[in-house]
């Protein structure tokens, strides 16, 4: 039998994601028709989804090409859909973002190009630098996605073992307007980190992404290390005249998410308070701030008085150590419900809002005052399963998945603990 706490915390996600749905924000948005041509390019895990709301709403003639993740697309009419793997990039995701950069190629300042950009666009973006294969990008991803490295740090990476991103997309489409449209999984919604900013400037330069690889001691082919080193070709900086023509749009954040979770925790008669849209660091680490975070509120009433909700949003990391199932988010719940240990009144949900947790099948876990408990019966111990980065199994075991397949949009992490 689902609980009350349970299915409101399941409403709340999906106001989340409804707020971010592309049918519904991308349309305000949308520039005027130019005097020549219109093409649309895009890539994330939004990417088809948001091409469907650009057709679905434009007055004119539009082509165009967008990349997604496998699972993700969505049928689209004028605007082509390709598939591609992520977060490891694969051939796909190489050919797609060379056509793109094809097909953006040789238009005149009458033309309009819109780019649609959201969260997964990295990975899927993958044109290596000149100098640079496939292998060499796959193997710089994996080791950064499992060493604990913020997105901002990564994409830094990224753009610069790129040939298309960290501005250099924006390059081809001059002289043309470049209209982008951003629905944001990054803490801090920076326009230049989000699918590591293919339209946008970048400040980072190749000394930053050679300290990061440093600090987190990534192991980068010899190819890498000596394109980094040579240092030649770098990313468009704020100022650059070939990018003036360039304007962003945001449409959708995970704070308009979440205010649209307060919303629906308000009409239930739960007080909501945001503590964040921004947070990030490892998992287990901001998860014990949030169990300290709701016992507060559970013992004292404040600073919020009960019944509450609590949210927040960003992204958290994992450093992988083992082979384990389970993504980011089930790693923080799990680390939760150990620090709250069974605490009367408190029940919780941590999810992404594409619908992945990591590469799993469910979007997100459930915990509860009971979850302890039930485990226990069950011979599960939560520290084991954190050890072995394996909450996924855990929680599969007391059906405390939530399984909702791609949602088609993507603001991150999103969670939720109620405070009776």
């Amino acid at each position: 039998m689902i609980s009350s706490q349970r299915a409101l915390l399941e409403r709340l996600f999906r106001a989340a994601i409804t707020a971010a749905d592309p049918m519904i924000c991308v349309p305000p948005h949308l520039p005027k028709s130019p005097k020549g041509r219109t093409i649309v390019v895009g890539a994330g895990k939004a990417a088809a989804s948001m091409a469907r709301a650009v057709e679905a709403n434009w007055p004119g003639v539009l082509s165009g090409l967008v990349v997604t993740r496998n699972g993700h697309s969505v049928a689209c009419e004028r605007i082509e859909v390709v598939e591609a793997s992520h977060p490891v990039p694969d051939a796909a995701g190489l050919e797609a973002a060379r056509r793109i950069l094809e097909t953006v190629r040789g238009l005149s300042a009458d033309d309009l190009v819109i780019c649609l950009i959201s969260g997964g666009g990295s990975a899927l973006l993958a044109l290596p630098a000149f100098g640079l294969s496939l292998a060499d990008k796959q193997l710089v991803n994996a080791a950064l996605l499992k060493s604990g490295a913020t997105i901002t740090e990564m994409n830094c990476v990224r753009k610069h073992l790129s040939a298309i991103k960290g501005g250099r997309l924006a390059l081809a489409c001059w002289p043309a307007r470049v209209v982008t449209l951003i629905i944001s999984d990054v803490p801090g919604d920076d326009p230049s980190v989000i699918a590591s900013g293919p339209t946008v400037v970048d400040a980072t330069s190749f000394a930053d992404a050679r300290d990061i690889l440093r600090r987190y001691d990534i192991d980068a082919p010899a190819s890498v290390i000596a394109h980094l080193e040579a240092a030649q070709d770098e990313t468009p900086k704020p100022g650059d005249p070939r990018l003036v023509h360039c304007e962003t749009r945001l449409v959708a954040t995970a704070l308009g998410s979440l205010d649209a979770a307060a919303a629906v925790a308000r009409a239930a008669g739960y007080a909501p308070l945001i503590l964040g849209d921004s947070i990030e660091g490892k998992a287990r680490d901001v998860a014990l701030v949030h169990a300290g975070i709701a016992r507060h509120v559970a013992l004292r009433g404040e600073p919020v008085g009960r019944p509450c909700v609590i949210l927040s949003g960003g992204e958290t990391t994992v450093t992988v150590r083992h082979k384990g199932r389970g993504g980011r988010n089930a790693e923080f719940l799990l680390a939760l419900a150990k620090a709250l240990g069974g605490q009367p009144g408190i029940h919780a949900f941590a999810g992404d809002t594409d619908g992945i947790d990591g590469t799993e099948n469910n979007a997100g876990c459930f915990a509860s005052p009971d979850t302890l408990g039930r485990a226990a019966a069950l011979g599960l111990k939560a520290d084991d399963h954190l050890a072995r980065n394996d909450a996924w199994s855990f929680f599969d075991a007391l059906g405390d998945l939530l399984v909702t397949g791609p949602t088609l949009t993507n603001v991150n992490d999103f969670r939720a603990i109620i405070v009776e």
